[in-house]
Formats: C-alpha cells, sequence, structure tokens
C-alpha cells in the first residue's frame, strides 16, 4: 500500500493540472482567443523564414516559463491560425511547434513534469537546475529548429503576403481565464488543484452564456484519455517501487546508456510512467536520463501526453497531423538532438 500511496501521489498532479488546462483552452478558442493571436503574428514583418523563427521562438519562451503542455494547448492553435493568414504551408510549423516544446522543456525543471518526477527525491533550485541544463538544452533546441526547417523548407520559401484584416476576439472569460491559468501556473508551488479551479470556473461561466456547451467542455478535457494515462503512471510507478529492476540497470549505467533508456522508456509507456519507474532508484546520471525523457517522445507521438494533446488540438482546429510523418521525422530529430544535447551538457 505505500507503494501505491508514493505512486499516486507523484503522479496525480500533472494530470490535474492538464485537465485544468484544457478546460481554459475550450474557454478561450470559443473566444477566438488564438485566432486573434495568430493573426496578429501573421501580421509581422518580413517572409516565412522571419514567421517560422518568430513563431518557434514563442513556442520555446512559453513552454521554458509555463511548461510544454501549456505551450502546446495554448500555441497551436495561435501558430496554425498565423500561417494560414499569411497562407504558407502549414506543415513545418505544426510540427516544429511539438518537437520544440519537447525539446524547449529541458531548461527548467517546471518545464516539463517530468523533470519534476525525476528530481522527485533530490529536488535543486531553478537557477540551478537551468545552469546545469542550458548547454544541452540550447543544442537540443538549435538541432530541433533546424532539422525541422531543413525538412520543410519549401514552406519557408512561400511569399507569405501580410494579411490586411485581424481576426477579432471576444474580451471576457477567455482572456481572463488564460490569464489566471497563467498565474496559477507561475505563482504557487503547487499548481495543479488552482489552475483545475479556473478551468472549471472558466469553463462553466462560458456555459452559462451559451458560448461553450458542457458536452464541448467535456470533450476537450477527455477525462477517460487523462484517466488512462494516470492508471498506467500509478501502475508503472508501483512496479518500479516493488520490483525496481530497471530503475537499479539505470542506476548505475553511464550517461548514453541512461539517455537512450529514456528515449526507449517514453515510446513504450510514455514518458510520465517512464520517470515513474526509472527513477525509482537514485540515478548516477539525472541529466541524460532527462535528456533521454524529454527528446524520446518527437519519436513517437504516444510517448508525451503534449504530444497527445497536440494531435487532439491540431485536428480540431482543421489540421491534418500524421502520426506515420511525427515518427519518420522523429527518426532523424531525435538520434541528433539526444547526441548533440549529451555531448554539449558534457555529461560523462
Amino acid at each position: 500500500m505505500n507503494a501505491l500511496r508514493q505512486a499516486v501521489d507523484q503522479s496525480w498532479p500533472p494530470f490535474v493540472l492538464i485537465a485544468g488546462l484544457l478546460l481554459v483552452g475550450a474557454v478561450a478558442a470559443s473566444d477566438r482567443l488564438f485566432e486573434a493571436a495568430g493573426s496578429r503574428i501573421a501580421r509581422l514583418p518580413g517572409g516565412g523564414p522571419v514567421l517560422f523563427a518568430t513563431s518557434m521562438a514563442l513556442v520555446c519562451a512559453v513552454t521554458v516559463v509555463l511548461n510544454l503542455d501549456t505551450a502546446v494547448v495554448f500555441l497551436t492553435p495561435v501558430v496554425l491560425h498565423a500561417v494560414r493568414h499569411r497562407k504558407v504551408g502549414e506543415v513545418a510549423f505544426l510540427y516544429g511547434t511539438v518537437f520544440l516544446v519537447n525539446a524547449s522543456s529541458l531548461l527548467l525543471p517546471g518545464s516539463n513534469l517530468t523533470n519534476l518526477l525525476v528530481l522527485g527525491g533530490a529536488p535543486v533550485t531553478g537557477a540551478t537546475f537551468a545552469a546545469r541544463m542550458a548547454p544541452a538544452w540550447g543544442a537540443a533546441v538549435v538541432v530541433t529548429v533546424a532539422v525541422v526547417a531543413l525538412w520543410r523548407r519549401a514552406d519557408l520559401r512561400a511569399a507569405a503576403p501580410r494579411p490586411d484584416d485581424v481576426a477579432r476576439m471576444r474580451a471576457g472569460v477567455g482572456l481572463a481565464g488564460v490569464v489566471a491559468a497563467t498565474i496559477a501556473v507561475l505563482v504557487p508551488s503547487r499548481p495543479a488543484v488552482p489552475v483545475l479551479a479556473v478551468g472549471v470556473v472558466s469553463a462553466g461561466l462560458q456555459a452559462g452564456v451559451g458560448r461553450l456547451p458542457l458536452r464541448t467542455a467535456w470533450r476537450a478535457a477527455n477525462p477517460p484519455l487523462l484517466a488512462g494515462l494516470f492508471a498506467l503512471a500509478v501502475a508503472v510507478g508501483v512496479l518500479g517501487r516493488e520490483v525496481g529492476v530497471l530503475g537499479h540497470l539505470v542506476a548505475t549505467a553511464g550517461p548514453w546508456p541512461t539517455a537512450w533508456a529514456g528515449v526507449v522508456g517514453a515510446c513504450l509507456v510514455n514518458n510520465l510512467p517512464a520517470a515513474a519507474l526509472l527513477s525509482s532508484h537514485a540515478v548516477a546520471h539525472g541529466r541524460a536520463l532527462l535528456i533521454g525523457l524529454d527528446l524520446g517522445p518527437n519519436l513517437c507521438v504516444t510517448g508525451s501526453l503534449s504530444a497527445i494533446l497536440w494531435l487532439r488540438i491540431a485536428r480540431a482546429n482543421g489540421a491534418a497531423p500524421s502520426i506515420r510523418r511525427y515518427s519518420a521525422m522523429g527518426v532523424l530529430v531525435v538520434p541528433l538532438s539526444v547526441t548533440a544535447a549529451v555531448l554539449a551538457g558534457g555529461i560523462h
């Protein structure tokens, strides 16, 4: 029972946090907040490369300051609306967003809830963590953006005319919900319950004025999906504590095997359960494990909750993300970014 209690205590905050963010995202979308933000980005001067660089810089910044799940929920619609206003190919922007949120999440403990799971036994300050991870983070971000840009360079060569019109949002519950959720993520040391409260209240208010049907809000939060991933995370966490064979192997492995154990674990069982399993014992090369866990999901769309959310949100916004294309691109992105991050991080 002790192992079960520990696994539940370790695993529930990420899923409660995400449920709240998804509700806030649904409310914001009903007020056209994302469409309005995307149309304003589209009006920036410059062609396709400038639009791509600006969009990816925004994705990176939001991921670092908030976290990758917040970034993918809020920014996937923004980026899609921006490229559609400029009438450029959206593939580079769509896949660049999801690949970059994973790569950008290496910098701070709160940027990726996987980081918090691995750090649980030996927490460090954000400044110390950032100082240690900055070289690996920078290498992963640069390599990821470069590979996507080269892969879809035709998208970036488009003329990208600036639109004359700007989409208008409704100033109301959606904007207030995003601001409140941002504060709830940044300020409290345990943001999960406050963010969920913001999401529930926002959705209730929006439903009350007829702008967001409760059924739509339920579909956006998708409790069955979150409950299934939570159950998997708890089960794997209990397994790691009771059996602990894999955790012991990773605890004594070198940096390269540790990093690739993180990649494989993320692809097999999702990086949140994998983090609970592989960090069940003190890890000799924790930074290498985080590199594998954070970058590995770029190989398999089920490897992180952020990628699963990206898939759903992209489809809900009229895009056509392909799981096959995601993995085909990941075959290039993951080995290059993992290698660059381990080397740049001086992990040995």
